[in-house]
């Protein structure tokens, strides 16, 4: 038997704040454990983010799912909410709810369909299969307890339930209705904030030397250093843009060129673009290159390597002219080392929210009980998400947290409803 708190306001056992992934999945979980759910979503149309993500097609996963993936607070909570809704269970559910999944050679899991519309319509068809319900154009104002309800206070009414879930995201792609609503409520309630800043967006280059090279791809090996210092490291596939760098090695570095340089002012991006070389090979590497290619210039024995747009340019900055390699004076054979293995962009920043496609830092993990998702502070409030100081590099990890925390989140909120509603 439901608690009636009030005539006026609506009672259930769990709402989910925020129906993206992460709030579908806490909603479908908690109404496939028997509660009555509700998901409330200030957006008319929902689901932008799953629409969006992976060009269009939704990476739901990735073949290697590690803590070493994230970056947070804490690995080891990172870790027991990954291993509680792992891989294989992402893709039971998929499979399911009528989305069997594909491996590619990147090691990406894909929808067979290709489509992150086949993603959103089979959720939505679960939580509705489930007994759940959806509220969509629905802005939230106010989350708080009172007495041994939560009520949330939207511009239509308000609602109350025994647990809510607040999965209101972060700050990355504004456009998908991401604003931070949750950040202060969750500030308001106790909860700690970590800064936060944008994740995987492009570097930006001002000025923006390599202009020319815009549209030109290859591996690399970006480095953010200070000295002597490695503070982060990604290999991966590199794109020239006319306005910086993007590509998976520089969308997975940006968050750390921003927060590095809040105790690093001094840090510089490298890149290294012969990335299959390893740390003190260098010398025998570029002996055994002029050695095969003696007698090639310059940009043509680079070409055997890299991009020849890449290649040329690289000759010119050197100023090696049309000598063949081989003939090359000690101090142009060294600028040229330089360039091929461990030439410093110019990074000046990196793009903001708008560009970017997750948020680094957000309610602090500490906070909350890893096997529940449950505030320590707050009784009933749990959180999943983007929302949560989470990020995962590029190539499905931020949807696998979405998944993997909104079901551990949903579960324990349905848990703890339906136990008070028969205390």
């Amino acid at each position: 038997m439901r608690l009636c708190y009030n005539p006026r306001v609506k009672d259930w056992d769990v709402i989910v704040v925020g129906a993206g992934a992460a709030g579908l999945m806490a909603a479908i979980a908690s109404a496939e454990r028997g509660a009555h759910a509700l998901a409330l979503d200030s957006q008319t149309k929902i689901g932008a983010k799953i629409l969006v993500a992976g060009g269009g097609r939704c990476n739901v996963t990735n073949e290697y799912v590690h803590p070493s993936c994230f970056n947070s607070g804490s690995e080891r909570f990172v870790d027991r909410v990954l291993h509680a809704f792992n891989v294989e269970e992402t893709h039971r559910f998929f499979e399911r709810i009528g989305v069997p999944l594909k491996l590619e050679k990147t090691g990406k899991y894909f929808p067979v369909a290709n489509s992150g519309k086949a993603v959103l319509t089979a959720l939505l068809e679960a939580l509705s299969s489930a007994g759940g319900e959806l509220r969509t154009g629905m802005k939230v104002e106010d989350i708080r307890p009172e007495g041994a309800l939560w009520r949330v206070r939207t511009q239509e009414g308000s609602y109350s339930a025994r647990s809510v879930v607040v999965c209101t995201g972060g700050l990355a792609l504004p456009k998908s209705g991401s604003n931070g609503a949750g950040y202060p409520w969750a500030q308001t309630l106790g909860h700690t904030l970590v800064p936060t800043t944008p994740a995987l967006s492009p570097l930006f280059a001002e000025p923006p030397v390599h202009a020319q090279l815009s549209g030109v791809t290859l591996p690399v090996r970006l480095q953010l250093r200070e000295k002597n210092e490695t503070l982060a490291s990604f290999t991966g596939s590199f794109l020239f843009t006319h306005t910086g760098y993007s590509g998976p090695a520089a969308l997975n570095l940006s968050r750390h060129v921003v927060r590095q340089r809040w105790t690093h002012p001094e840090a510089q991006v490298y890149a290294r673009f012969a990335p299959e070389i390893e740390d003190g090979q260098e010398r025998v590497f570029w002996q055994n290159l002029v050695k095969t290619h003696a007698r090639k210039t310059t940009s043509n024995a680079l070409s055997t390597l890299l991009p020849h747009r890449l290649a040329e340019m690289m000759a010119a900055e050197a100023a090696a002219g049309r000598t063949p390699l081989g003939k090359l004076n000690r101090e142009t054979q060294e600028r040229l080392r330089e360039l091929t293995l461990d030439q410093r962009l110019p990074v000046s920043g990196i793009g903001g929210y708008r560009f970017a496609e997750a948020t680094a830092g957000g309610v602090a993990l500490d906070d909350l009980e890893p096997a529940t998702m449950q505030s320590r502070l707050r009784p009933g409030l749990f959180f999943a998400g983007e929302i949560l100081d989470v990020d995962g590099w590029l190539g499905g990890y931020n949807c696998q947290w979405a998944w993997s925390s909104g079901a551990v989140a949903g579960r324990s909120a349905a848990r703890a409803a339906l136990k008070a509603t028969t205390e």
